[in-house]
C-alpha cells in the first residue's frame, strides 16, 4: 500500500517555492529607504504633536507614500 505524501516530488513545485523566496529578498538600498521612511514618519509625528501644520504632513506623506513603498519595490 502506498502512503500518502510519499512519492516523487515534482521539480515544478520546488521551483515555485524557490521563486517565491527570491522575490522577498531585500537589498541594502531597500533597508536604507525603509529606515529613512521610518525616520520621516517618526519625525513627522513628533512635529505633529508640537503643532506643526506644514512640515509634519509633508514628512508623513513622504514616509508613507514614497519612501516605504520604494523600499518594498526597490531591488
Amino acid at each position: 500500500m502506498k502512503e500518502v505524501g510519499k512519492g516523487k516530488k515534482s521539480s515544478a513545485g520546488r521551483k515555485a517555492r524557490e521563486t517565491r523566496s527570491d522575490s522577498l529578498r531585500f537589498s541594502a538600498r531597500s533597508y536604507w529607504l525603509f529606515g529613512a521612511g521610518f525616520a520621516a514618519i517618526v519625525v513627522g509625528y513628533a512635529l505633529l504633536s508640537r503643532g506643526s501644520i506644514t512640515a509634519a504632513p509633508i514628512l508623513l506623506v513622504a514616509g508613507y507614500c514614497a519612501l516605504v513603498p520604494l523600499a518594498i519595490f526597490a531591488r
